[in-house]
């Protein structure tokens, strides 16, 4: 995620192993760069390569804090003196996009309450980013959270315990970590997605930056697994955040740039003027056919799925379910998709559950005729268990806030508004709920008393860093809506982070 293989060949790094990988060779006329997490299995394993080392010397980065005594275990392991060096390097979290940061852990609760490990885990990859940020801040949690509580309790307890490395300099207005819980919006991770990289995570999954395309009807072998990085793709980080729409235009621009640039095949080497020429602009011209070829093939298998799965309908729909409150219609929607044979089965139970998010105590609520219905498709009882396992996580028994009703006047009309804005914005009309809690904080209007403070102490002014966590897994509609605020709010920078980066599968 961090770097590309032919990056860190460029810094004469010739050799890549993993540090539990059997049968190493010994090469002692290399040097040896570590990079670890500094957990108890790693330092075993260090301290097995110490008490035999392959290499001449090792330099040893560990990527959180370690305790003083694995340093004197590893110590004692290096007899030989191949240690040149250990340093705490802080990077225990995965960087998904220049805002948005993840911890790829699936699961982290055992029904309303912290997985131990997971807990020490969040905790260390929480701090972690503090460190790397440089940042010492005040913390404030969603007070309907057992977990969101037991998370800031458990960071503040690094904090004061580790004060002196979270003793930077202090800034006119102190940094904020907020940490929220996924439960309170179980409806943002459920919708079909229409802007590029949130809906290739969510039609085709990305892991670590990495596209699983070998299920798409004649792919070649090099494209099997392809990158998407903002890092080293310069179309990708101009289109992310684009609507799909838009990407189909400029893939074309892509294309047709493509052809004015391919070297002509008549094209006459006579001179070694025109062959150093060709040579040097080879290179570029290798790295943008590679971007063409990937991106064309990642959008047209979009377009192919979106087709085959009549996901426009289906889109339209939930987002009908998510927005509006026309209970009869939004039933007749429902009904009318589960019955049709181009919705897959995916679909027809993120549909139901939707549905029963939106609508679970409506007094002629269609739930149990929708659920017989679900059943009747796939023939299993899987998708209905799920069902009520999606309102038992996020429905309104457990939510702090107020997921569906616009507040006032003003906020109805702001929707009215939104809605006329433009046809294309059938499917895109959903704002996620993080959206207007970091609205209101910008503002310094949260409520203390649905986000209290962990400790006495409280901002005076309004915040202008601030780190959002979110326990349970955010999305990549809110890592949009967190780029929307930073470039509209000048002056003020958020950075979300999730335990993973969800879509509808996960």
């Amino acid at each position: 995620v961090v770097y590309t293989q032919s990056e860190i060949l460029q810094r004469e790094v010739y050799l890549f192993e993993r540090l539990d990988s059997p049968n190493r060779e010994p090469m002692k006329h290399l040097k040896a760069i570590c990079f670890l997490r500094p957990t108890k299995e790693n330092v075993e394993l260090l301290v097995q390569e110490l008490r035999r080392p392959k290499y001449s010397v090792y330099f040893i980065y560990f990527s959180n804090v370690i305790s003083k005594s694995d340093v004197k275990a590893l110590a004692e392991a290096d007899e030989q003196e191949v240690v040149a060096e250990v340093q705490e390097f802080y990077g225990d979290y995965i960087a998904v996009n220049p805002h948005v940061f993840s911890l790829n852990l699936l699961g982290c609760c055992r029904g309303r309450s912290w997985d131990p490990a997971h807990l020490a885990r969040t905790t260390q990859g929480l701090t972690a980013l503090l460190l790397s940020l440089k940042k010492c801040p005040m913390i404030r949690y969603q007070l309907s959270s057992e977990p969101a509580k037991r998370l800031a309790e458990c960071v503040k307890q690094v904090i004061t315990k580790e004060y002196e490395l979270f003793d930077f300099r202090r800034t006119e207005v102190p940094p904020l970590l907020l940490i929220l819980d996924r439960s309170d919006d179980a409806i943002t991770p459920l919708l079909n997605q229409w802007t590029y990289q949130a809906m290739v995570h969510e039609l085709l999954g990305i892991n670590n930056n990495r596209i699983d395309l070998s299920r798409v009807p004649g792919i070649s072998k090099d494209l099997r697994e392809v990158v998407l990085s903002a890092e080293n793709d310069e179309f990708y980080a101009n289109n992310m955040y684009l609507n799909f729409a838009e990407i189909g235009t400029n893939i074309k621009n892509l294309m047709e740039d493509f052809q004015r640039r391919k070297p002509k095949e008549q094209q006459k080497l006579e001179s070694i003027a025109d062959m150093k020429a060709f040579v040097e602009n080879y290179p570029q011209f290798k790295k943008m056919s590679g971007t063409v070829s990937k991106h064309v093939t990642v959008v047209g298998e979009l377009s192919r799925l979106v087709a085959e799965w009549n996901l426009l309908e289906v889109s339209e729909v939930e987002q009908e379910l998510a927005c509006q409150s026309d209970h009869s219609s939004a039933l007749q929607s429902v009904r009318r998709l589960l019955q049709s044979p181009r919705v897959s089965e995916l679909d027809a139970a993120r549909l139901v559950m939707l549905y029963a998010l939106r609508y679970e105590r409506h007094s002629s609520s269609g739930l149990p005729a929708l659920l017989e219905e679900l059943r009747g498709r796939g023939g299993t009882d899987r998708y209905r268990k799920l069902v009520s396992a999606v309102v038992e996580y996020g429905g309104k028994r457990v939510r702090g806030s107020d997921l569906f009703s616009p507040k006032d006047a003003v906020a109805i009309t702001k929707q009215f508004l939104k809605g006329l804005k433009g046809i294309e914005n059938v499917y895109t009309q959903h704002q996620p709920l993080l959206q207007e809690t970091l609205d209101q904080l910008i503002k310094g209007k949260l409520k203390d008393s649905q986000y209290p403070y962990l400790g006495p102490n409280t901002l005076r002014d309004r915040p202008q860093d601030i780190i959002v966590f979110l326990i349970g897994g955010a999305t990549y509609e809110e890592a949009l809506a967190v780029f929307n605020l930073n470039r509209s709010n000048p002056g003020v920078r958020i950075v979300l982070g999730g335990t993973t980066i969800h879509n509808t599968r996960r």
